[in-house]
């Protein structure tokens, strides 16, 4: 494949995807990661992309909210090893939240069977991945359904959450970046986010590095408000150290 057909297949990634990653385009192109990234420049400098920290997002539409179905298949041995790396932020009796996520469905799926917890949730396949469990009380909140995540969002949720207070949030995001903070592209999940961690003793936010740089529509909460950041390998030194100045413990798992 020639240089301009690549960076041509690039853009359109990046358009369908809302986000191409340097370390994945490497391997499915079978070039180096500094030829995928002079692609970038070239398509920054076109003004089709601009680049973020391990790779770019599109420039010219807003942010997209892929299916869940479609960001599962995405990213899937980080997300395991994030998952796998916040077990040690579970703790041992008591209430948490996990909030609506491919990343945190993750950690759902692998809930220690030896700790007596009361699991909330907003989200349809997160509730049926833990109501099996024995040694789980999970509560669904309830409202409206979004249909790319099937999570629970809107002012219907904030009472109940009003009203409850949790040893620790298991969160999810979109984007994280040092100048916007934590934001997601429907305000009607935003307003839960926050309000899950408000409701928490401690918020563990579960992110691979694709998200950081990344910005969308509306913002609910900064990155003071993170207590521990659990991302993968991918994410550089320099980024790491820039987070952590604002505020999370980084965990590179």
């Amino acid at each position: 494949m020639q240089a301009e057909e690549r960076q041509q297949e690039i853009l359109r990634r990046a358009r369908a995807q809302g986000r191409v990653d340097v370390m994945s385009l490497a391997d499915e192109f079978a070039v180096t990661s500094e030829t995928i990234r002079r692609d970038l420049t070239v398509l920054e400098r076109a003004g089709t992309v601009r680049r973020v920290y391990g790779g770019a997002v599109p420039v010219g539409r807003p942010p997209v909210d892929p299916a869940l179905s479609a960001r599962d298949g995405l990213m899937t041995t980080e997300k395991e090893r994030i998952a796998k790396t916040a077990l040690a932020e579970v703790p041992a009796e008591g209430a948490i939240i996990i909030d609506a996520g491919s990343t945190t469905g993750r950690l759902a799926e692998i809930m220690p069977t030896d700790r007596e917890l009361t699991v909330i949730v907003n989200s349809l396949p997160l509730a049926t991945i833990l109501t099996p469990r024995a040694n789980l009380t999970v509560i669904i909140l309830g409202g409206r359904v979004r249909r790319s995540t099937y999570a629970t969002v809107d002012d219907w949720l904030l009472q109940p959450l009003s009203q409850m207070y949790v040893d620790a949030a298991f969160m999810a995001t979109s984007g994280l970046s040092l100048e916007r903070g934590l934001t997601t592209p429907d305000p009607g999940e935003a307003s839960v986010k926050a309000a899950m961690m408000a409701s928490a003793r401690r918020s563990i936010l579960l992110a691979d590095h694709t998200k950081v740089g990344n910005d969308s529509l509306a913002r609910f909460g900064a990155l003071s408000d993170v207590d521990v950041l659990i991302t993968d390998s991918g994410l550089d030194d320099g980024a790491a150290a820039a987070i952590g100045l604002a505020g999370p413990r980084v965990v590179r798992a």
